[in-house]
């Protein structure tokens, strides 16, 4: 049970012990699912790429139609203190989150004037080194812009990430290779993805059905200065089943070595150990 000194919230202008109440039951949040939020993390006495997750929730509420209403320098700010309350080497996952509180047109369009905010500061471990997982496929398939708010970390879309994680359980895999709307592969129900083959490093482009992570692109990036091609492009299930290797990226562990997709086993390959290693090097010293 999570306790005073596991979660910290910010809310209303200060920083409280614990999971507090933020919202009320006619927020347009609430009722309507105007919510986003960002996840960083924190961990060794840093937390990379902070900025950049500050920025992307302010981006995600205005794609929402909620308007942020704290600058990302603030933010950052804000975050800082609360990572103060805990500590050196405690490993914290740090929500900061918006919601619409008024309506407005309708009642269904979120009223401008009205926004919640908070950051939920939770300590939550970093994954072993040695942690990994299985992929299998879902009958459930990302969304496109036209028909949710991809563009966007928002709440509502989790419920959809969540029948496939349902799926993959029941069916004793750890996780979700999910496809887009034209049937190729856009990332797993909670993370992006990567293969490897032939020592060269490909993952799916961009096409407005996914968050192209954070996490993701400083991996691109690490791996580019380290001399290794990396491909954004179209990919298929069967090439999937035909690489070499496959890892997964996000936020929460940063780097999850993939030992099985369906009946397809894999090895814990180099590039994933290398690319954790390059992860680590970067933000220690960054």
């Amino acid at each position: 049970m999570a306790t005073g000194t596991d979660i910290r919230t910010y809310f209303e202008g200060r920083w409280h012990d614990g999971d507090i109440a933020v919202m009320k039951a006619a927020d347009h949040g609430s009722w309507l699912g105007s919510s986003v939020f960002d996840g960083a993390r924190y961990f060794d006495g840093v937390a990379p790429d902070l900025e950049a997750h500050c920025a992307r929730v302010n981006r995600s509420a205005a794609a929402l139609m909620v308007t942020p209403t704290v600058s990302v320098a603030d933010m950052v700010q804000i975050v800082r203190e609360g990572l103060a309350r805990y500590p050196r080497d405690a490993a914290v996952y740090i929500r900061p989150m918006y919601w619409a509180t008024q309506s407005g047109f309708s009642a269904i369009v979120p009223a401008a004037e009205g926004t919640g905010f908070c950051v939920c500061l939770e300590q939550i471990p970093m994954a072993q080194p040695g942690a990994s997982t299985t992929l299998c496929t879902t009958r459930f398939r990302r969304p496109v812009l036209e028909n949710a708010v991809v563009n966007a970390k928002a709440g509502c879309l989790y419920p959809n990430n969540a029948r496939m994680l349902a799926e993959a359980q029941r069916r004793g895999f750890g996780n979700a290779l999910v496809a887009d709307a034209m049937g190729n592969v856009a990332e797993t129900a909670t993370t992006n993805v990567f293969m490897v083959k032939d020592g060269e490093v490909f993952t799916p482009i961009p096409n407005g059905t996914f968050l192209a992570g954070i996490t993701r692109a400083r991996h691109i990036k690490n791996l580019t200065i380290d001399g290794v091609k990396v491909h954004e492009t179209v990919l298929s299930f069967a090439d999937f089943e035909q690489a070499d290797e496959v890892f997964l990226t996000g936020n929460m562990s940063k780097v999850t070595p993939v030992t099985a997709f369906e009946d397809r086993l894999y090895q814990v390959g180099p590039m994933a150990r290398r690319v954790r290693e390059m992860y680590w090097d970067w933000a220690l010293s960054a």
